[in-house]
C-alpha cells in the first residue's frame, strides 16, 4: 500500500458515520469487515486492538464536527435539547459532509436542511428554522468582507438609474418569530457551557434550560457587523424590500418602486421612511459601490 493509498484508506474509515450509540461501525456499506480493514494498516498494542485504535480517530472526527456545528448554533441546541440536536447534526452531516478547508462553512446548509426535515425538530419546527437562519446569519455577518462604503460625495452623485450595493456582511431576514429577542434572552439566561453540544462529554443528566414563551410575529431583520461586532436591527417591511432590491442589482428607482408596491403607508409616511432608510444605511456604512454577487463571497481571513 502506497502512502497515498494509506491516506485515502484512513480518511475513508475515519469519516465513516458512527452508529446510533456513537461507536464505529463494524462493517462498511458494502458489507466488508472494518476490523479486517483496520488490521491491514494499523498495528494493535498491548491495550487496544487495531479496530479500537481506529475507532478513537473515527469518534473524535465526528465529535469535532458536532462540536463545530454546536458552536455556531448554540440557541438551536438549547431549543431542541442535546439529544435531539445531536441526532439532527448527525443526520445533517451525513447528507452534507464537510467539503471545505474550513469548519466555518460546515453549517451553511443547516437552515435549509432543517426546513426540509420537520421530523427532526418536533413541535417547534418553524421556530427552530428561524433560530437556525438567524444563527447562520450571525456567522455570515461576522466574517464576510467589508468593502469601502460610499462616501458623502458618492452619495450626492446617486441618481434614479444608479446602482449601489450592500456590504457583503449585511444579512437580510424575514422571520415568522421574533427570534432576535429570543436568542438574546436565552444567552442571558444560560452560561455558555449550558448551550453547547454534549456529544463528546455525554452529560445526559443536565437539566433543560427553561425557554421563554414565543408567539408568532412577522419580523424583518438586518444582521450586520460594526466595529468587529455583530448586531441585529429590526427594519420596516418596506426598508427590507428596498435593501433586498438594491442587493439584487436593481436601480434605485426600481428598488424604491418595489419597496412601496402594495404598501399601506400614506405618501408622507412613504417619503419619511425612504429618507430614514437611506440615512440609516448610509450612517452604518451599509452602502458600497456596485459589485457583482460573486465578489460578495469573499471572507475576512
Amino acid at each position: 500500500m502506497t502512502l497515498l493509498e494509506l491516506q485515502r484508506r484512513m480518511a475513508e474509515d475515519v469519516r465513516r458515520p458512527l452508529t446510533a450509540d456513537n461507536e464505529m461501525r463494524h462493517t462498511t456499506d458494502d458489507g466488508a469487515s472494518v476490523e479486517a480493514t483496520a488490521a491491514s494498516y494499523i498495528r494493535p498494542n498491548d491495550r487496544l486492538s487495531s479496530f479500537e485504535r481506529l475507532e478513537i480517530y473515527n469518534r473524535q472526527y465526528w465529535f469535532r464536527l458536532i462540536s463545530a456545528v454546536s458552536e455556531d448554533f448554540p440557541t438551536l441546541n438549547a431549543l431542541l435539547g442535546s439529544r435531539r440536536f445531536e441526532r439532527l447534526t448527525l443526520a445533517y452531516l451525513n447528507d452534507n459532509p464537510s467539503t471545505s478547508w474550513t469548519l466555518r462553512d460546515l453549517g451553511a446548509k443547516l437552515p435549509r436542511f432543517l426546513e426540509a426535515h420537520p421530523e427532526l425538530t418536533g413541535r417547534r419546527h418553524r421556530l427552530a428554522v428561524d433560530v437556525a437562519r438567524l444563527e447562520w446569519a450571525y456567522v455570515d455577518a461576522f466574517d464576510r468582507k467589508h468593502r469601502t462604503p460610499l462616501t458623502a460625495e458618492d452619495a450626492q452623485g446617486i441618481g434614479s438609474e444608479s446602482r449601489i450595493s450592500l456590504q457583503p456582511h449585511v444579512q437580510l431576514l424575514v422571520l415568522c418569530y421574533p427570534v432576535d429577542s429570543f436568542v438574546l434572552t436565552l444567552k442571558k439566561r444560560a452560561p455558555e457551557a449550558e448551550i453547547v453540544s454534549s456529544a463528546a462529554s455525554r452529560r445526559e443528566s443536565q437539566a433543560r434550560l427553561k425557554l421563554p414563551t414565543m408567539r408568532q410575529e412577522r419580523v424583518w431583520l438586518a444582521v450586520h457587523r460594526f466595529d468587529d461586532s455583530v448586531y441585529y436591527r429590526r427594519i420596516d417591511r418596506e426598508t427590507f424590500l428596498l435593501l433586498s432590491a438594491l442587493r439584487s442589482g436593481a436601480a434605485v428607482s426600481k428598488a424604491v418602486a418595489l419597496a412601496l408596491d402594495k404598501t399601506k403607508l400614506n405618501f408622507e409616511t412613504q417619503a419619511n421612511l425612504l429618507r430614514e432608510s437611506f440615512t440609516l444605511a448610509s450612517a452604518l456604512g451599509w452602502f458600497c459601490p456596485h459589485y457583482t454577487e460573486d465578489d460578495s463571497e469573499t471572507f475576512v481571513i
